[in-house]
């Protein structure tokens, strides 16, 4: 029996461009990360405003299997399901949270024959959010220290500042309580 990473290896992907294309979502309305992976600029998502809604499932809050079958795995074999049976259906799944591995999905990806490839980029990294994320909190945190460590002009009441760090810290750094 095939593991779950070596049967996302074995599998051929289409390029994004190419489902793109399939969807009838112009070139110009993606931003393209790689041969697999883009963003469909909110333009073009606001341009279909005036297109019938489609129908909506929502996979959420389940416990997983023994197995480790869960929401994403449930999804993606819905979506599966949903296309044999000749309907058109798209799936969405949430970038991975930090939790206990660390953003990275795994075998979260679904599994078996119903999951997300490529597996090994479905990470926190994927399209360099999360990072973009993490530097403008950190920006923020230093701003305030240094605001504070230079006289506190705007008169920020010391005992009152929360800043809750959801992200990791830059080394050394301490977070304001």
């Amino acid at each position: 029996m095939l593991t779950d990473i070596e049967i996302a290896q074995k599998s051929s992907l289409l390029r994004i461009t190419e489902i793109a294309k399939e969807l009838r979502i112009p070139e110009e309305a993606l931003e393209v990360y790689g041969r697999y992976k883009a963003k469909i600029s909110l333009e073009y998502v606001q341009s279909l405003a005036d297109r019938p809604n489609g129908k909506l499932i929502l996979v959420t809050a389940m416990s997983p299997t023994p197995a480790g079958e869960g929401k994403t795995t449930t999804t993606v074999g819905l979506g599966d399901a949903l296309t044999r049976l000749g309907k058109k259906a798209l799936i969405c799944l949430r970038e991975p949270s930090l939790g206990p591995v660390f953003g990275v999905k795994g075998g979260a990806t679904g599994g078996g024959y119903a999951q997300v490839v490529p597996m090994e980029d479905i990470n926190l990294h994927f399209t360099g959010d999360f990072s973009a994320i993490q530097l403008a909190n950190n920006l923020l945190a230093a701003l305030i220290d240094n605001h504070i460590h230079h006289g506190n002009e705007l008169g920020f009441d010391l005992r009152r500042i929360t800043w809750r760090s959801l992200l990791a810290q830059a080394p050394g750094r301490k977070a304001l309580k």
